[in-house]
């Protein structure tokens, strides 16, 4: 009675096992991927967030405006990620180009976009591998790392901002309660 019941456990067991291991395969590009991810849900709810009227604001003068912050983060995703791509960055000049709300948030959509194919099809044998950053050989992985640092840099100014400006960053919103079951 004893086998038949650990033959049945382990029946039931053997799908999760496979999906444990597909999910375990690369977990070097899963969690770098995962990481970016989440700054990138971040940066972009701030931008969406923050007010037209306030993409013009500085705290101070020496610093960069919210506005220009969104549109340093989507030039800054071209160069770094065109970097682990392994090609030329676009021609495109986010920053100097544009100051609306919807044409920054539109442009820090589209370098999204251009990054998410930098982690398409990422396994943690291609992330690896060496490409060239600011004139040095660096693996994929330590390139996509560096997009995510910087994000991650930038949205600490923007929550700041958000701050002065009496709002509540994405990343400190109230999550919502878990359904009843």
């Amino acid at each position: 009675m004893k086998t038949l019941q650990l033959v049945a456990i382990s029946l039931l067991l053997l799908p999760l096992l496979a999906l444990a291991q597909q999910g375990a395969a690369n977990p070097l590009s899963s969690d770098a991927r995962a990481a970016w991810e989440g700054v990138r849900n971040n940066v972009t709810r701030a931008a969406e967030k923050m007010p037209e009227e306030s993409y013009a604001f500085k705290p101070v003068p020496e610093v960069r405006s919210f506005g220009q912050l969104v549109g340093h983060v989507a030039d800054a995703q071209y160069m770094i990620c065109a970097a682990a791509k392994g090609v030329a960055r676009p021609d495109v000049q986010v920053e100097k180009t544009k100051t609306t709300k919807a044409d920054l948030v539109a442009a820090l959509k589209e370098s999204n976009a251009f990054c998410e194919g930098a982690f398409a099809d990422l396994t943690d044998v291609k992330a690896a591998e060496t490409v060239k950053m600011f004139g040095r050989e660096r693996t994929r992985l330590a390139v996509l790392n560096m997009n995510t640092s910087h994000d991650n840099e930038h949205y600490g100014n923007m929550v700041t901002y958000m701050r002065i400006k009496g709002l509540v960053p994405p990343s400190s919103e109230p999550r919502p309660a878990p359904k009843a079951k």
